[in-house]
């Protein structure tokens, strides 16, 4: 059974940096495209970052030069190191395993809030 497991979310003022956590169980994050994704309220959710197999990246136009994905295999654990946060970037942020046939697995999310 897959699970994801978000965390480091929360409360932080403009300018600020958060960095996200996923760990994964039941599936390797070095073998699986995997990405971030995000959902403010009233608003589709969203990709914001995202990483494939061979370790190519890549990012909504609104993060990038702040945002940046990566991966500690070792741990199975998927990161989201977030900088210069502004307050559109407050959402509740998840993560996503693909499965192939466009599936994936999805956490639970964490929610983040940039106050002005």
């Amino acid at each position: 059974q897959v699970q994801l497991v978000e965390s480091g979310g929360g409360l932080v003022q403009a300018g600020g940096s958060l960095r996200l956590s996923c760990a994964a169980s039941g599936r390797s994050v070095s073998i699986n495209d995997m990405g971030w994704y995000r959902q403010a309220p009233g608003k589709q959710r969203e990709l914001v970052a995202g990483i494939t197999i061979g370790g190519r990246t890549t990012y909504v136009e609104s993060v990038k030069g702040r945002f940046t994905i990566s991966r500690d295999n070792a741990k199975n654990t998927l990161y989201l190191q977030m900088n210069s946060l502004k307050p559109e970037d407050t959402a509740v942020y998840y993560c996503r395993l693909a499965r192939g046939g466009g599936m994936g697995y999805w956490g639970k999310g964490t929610p983040v809030t940039v106050s002005s």
